[in-house]
């Protein structure tokens, strides 16, 4: 009897197993349970799935902004290919289940408006302010009886924090910082810090340095940086504007500068120093007409920088807007893009996209691409500092950006989808669905 249990048990216990089983290898070959999809309204597209339609089913939202026909295939065919149609602007569920049953991917369709920018390629500077100071240092103060102190490591102050106010004072620039540590006359200061995104708060004691008798907190700080890139995309309706692909970063810390305020300068290539494996190159510029910015910095996100234009930009290769893929419509092989090299005006160089990352949120590496242009190849040997945000361009369509360079392999870099840097920039609302009027 109890041998009969027990090999009822392994049976019950095994079929369960074997159920998993099959379920994870049923979610491994259709490609996981979640995709999301932007669509512009107006268009159709062709979506495509693992698994034969006669073990599954597909359910979409009543009233749906979306019609879904499903096209032929042979019934043994491991893909299904269904037609989308666009209706009207906003957000349709499909589930997809086994035997009509089971879930095993949701899609989320996007009907967004249709979009057009004006493409990049501009060398660009730009000049970024602090909200506050970046702590870059903490240095030891020697006081009058020779005795050493490190106020900012005591006090658990760290290098990329970012100091906010002193007394409840918002602190504009480092020198702002000096002055109210002059003014302290050694008296105790409450700091008001933030780390990431979390703010906290410290008191420190000045110390007089015996070396210039001057009240000291032993931090150094930072409030202003500079750099040369590449213009993205302009949108002349809302006079939004994005470019770069990643974050401006402190060359010290490696941390996000938190934004005040800043400005787009125009740039002029003077030199290039072509990349190698292993060390990365870099494009050099001087900014000119530095009294007469062409746009404002209102964002510095981990997926670009962002803001308003004061003046409409051209660019010589197209003389019209041109709509933006999304990530369904990139396909691997050539495409292109557009920067800025010595001759100082925008040229079009061929690459090819060698891999997609589809994506549901917000990544800067959502390709992977290859410079196979001989003429960049010979200036710049693949992709360089100063070329983040040159748009990359395929059938007639912006699909991403320019974003990193593979260390080991300058030939090679990432790209990021154009939706994503669309989606900072503001031009559309969260959900991507309106367009935001000023």
């Amino acid at each position: 009897m109890d041998k009969f249990k027990y090999r009822k048990s392994f049976i019950v216990v095994t079929g369960i197993l074997l159920v998993f089983s099959l379920y994870a290898f049923f979610i491994q070959i259709t490609g996981g349970f979640d995709k999301e999809y932007n669509i512009s309204i107006g268009d159709d597209y062709t979506l495509s799935h693992r698994f034969p339609i006669l073990l599954s089913g597909l359910d979409v939202d009543k009233d749906s902004i979306i019609q879904i026909t499903q096209l032929k295939d042979s019934k043994f065919n491991l893909r299904r290919s269904f037609q989308v149609k666009t209706i009207e602007k906003g957000t349709a569920s499909l589930h997809l289940k086994m035997f009509g049953v089971v879930p095993y991917k949701n899609i989320k369709v996007n009907v967004v408006p249709q979009l057009q920018v004006v493409p990049g390629g501009h060398s660009i500077g730009v000049k970024l302010n602090t909200d506050g100071v970046l702590v870059v240092g903490l240095a030891q103060i020697t006081d009058a009886a020779g005795k050493s102190h490190n106020l900012g490591e005591a006090s658990g102050i760290r290098i990329g924090d970012t100091l906010i106010a002193i007394n409840n004072i918002k602190v504009d620039n480092a020198v702002h910082v000096g002055e109210l540590i002059k003014e302290s006359n050694g008296k105790e200061l409450k700091l008001t810090l933030k780390r990431d995104i979390k703010e906290y708060t410290t008191t420190l004691i000045p110390i007089k340095s015996a070396e210039d008798q001057q009240y000291r907190l032993g931090l150094w700080v930072r409030d202003k940086t500079a750099g040369v890139g590449t213009m993205t995309f302009y949108h002349p309706e809302t006079q939004k504007f994005g470019a770069l692909g990643h974050a401006i970063t402190d060359i010290d810390t490696g941390k996000i500068l938190s934004i005040k305020d800043g400005e787009i300068i125009k740039s002029r290539v003077v030199s290039i120093e072509p990349g190698k494996r292993g060390k990365p190159g870099e494009i050099r510029g001087v900014f000119y007409d530095v009294n007469e910015p062409i746009g404002k910095l209102e964002k510095n996100t981990e997926y670009g920088v962002y803001g308003e234009m004061l003046e409409n930009i051209g660019n010589d290769y197209y003389k019209r807007s041109l709509p933006i893929g999304y990530q369904h419509e990139i396909t691997e092989g050539p495409a292109y893009i557009l920067t800025t090299t010595d001759a100082n005006k925008i040229e079009k160089y061929a690459i090819e996209i060698l891999k997609i990352n589809h994506q549901t949120k917000v990544d800067g590496k959502s390709m992977i691409i290859k410079v196979t242009d001989k003429a960049l190849l010979e200036k710049t040997g693949g992709i360089i500092q100063g070329m983040s945000g040159s748009p990359i361009i395929q059938n007639d369509k912006i699909i991403g950006a320019v974003t990193h360079v593979l260390i080991n392999d300058p030939t090679k870099g990432y790209g990021i989808f154009i939706e994503w840097m669309i989606e900072e920039s503001g031009i559309f609302d969260k959900n991507l669905k309106n367009v935001v009027e000023n």
